[in-house]
């Protein structure tokens, strides 16, 4: 029997009368990559930003129905939006490093979360960057601005600072957009090796990205879930019109 890491039922995002999301349930499964794909505008990032309660700090937003991790709904309103986000960490597309240093930028939430004693965050910080594929080439200068990275450094550091608070599912949205081909790739690399460990659901544009990178893929339009499966099925195979042609460059 599969092992979820989170699962929705039947969620609905709207902003103000405009329903963004209509009404998608969907397993997203432990120790996989998930691929949300479809064309700009069609509900993929506001379906991800609902995964961990971003979409609380739109004012105008609201969310219904369902998304579990294990036997909690956590659109429910007694749950801790914080510990909540401690679980299911958050990449964006653009890299967003703290202005602090590259350590700093890592050991912040275990801090925020309450471990003070050096040694254990010396500990966190470095099988962090270690994970996170930026450990050799930040050892030397873990005091230096973190904005002194590359953006293909800084993505990474983002991703170790996410790893750091020991999530169980990690949502990424579109994070190799604004990078050169050779950090995409390392990327990609670190996204292979990440979902050994994690439950990860990545927004995408780009078709190739998601064929290379992803167990399963959702083909997102106009606000519906058209389909999801296995995704050597959906790229040589989808079972809706409206997947193939999008796939195939048809439309999109």
């Amino acid at each position: 029997m599969a092992s979820f890491g989170l699962s929705t039922r039947k969620l609905s995002v709207f902003y103000g009368q405009t329903r963004a999301v209509n009404d998608i349930s969907i397993d997203f499964e432990q120790k996989q990559v998930t691929a949300l794909i479809g064309p700009s505008g069609c509900g993929k990032s506001t379906f991800l930003r609902s995964l961990n309660r971003m979409n609380d700090l739109i004012e105008s937003s609201k969310v219904t129905g369902e998304i579990w991790i294990k036997d909690r709904d956590i659109n429910s309103p007694s749950t801790d939006v914080t510990a909540l986000r401690q679980r299911i960490g958050m990449v964006w597309q653009k890299p967003n490093p703290f202005h602090k240093s590259i350590y700093e930028n890592v050991a912040f939430g275990p801090r925020y979360h309450g471990i003070k004693k050096k040694s254990m965050l010396d500990e966190i910080v470095e099988e962090s960057l270690t994970k996170a594929a930026l450990w050799n080439e930040t050892k030397d200068r873990l005091h230096s601005s973190a904005l002194a990275l590359s953006g293909g450094q800084q993505q990474r550091l983002c991703i170790a600072r996410s790893i750091a608070v020991t999530p169980d599912i990690i949502l990424m949205d579109e994070p190799a957009s604004a990078l050169d081909p050779i950090s995409t790739s390392k990327i990609e690399e670190l996204i292979g090796e990440l979902k050994k460990e994690y439950c990860i659901i990545i927004v995408t544009h780009n078709m190739q990205q998601a064929a290379r990178i992803s167990d399963r893929t959702a083909f997102f339009l106009m606000g519906d879930l058209v389909e999801i499966d296995e995704t050597g099925k959906m790229f040589t195979n989808p079972q809706k019109v409206e997947t193939s042609d999008y796939i195939s460059g048809r439309f999109g």
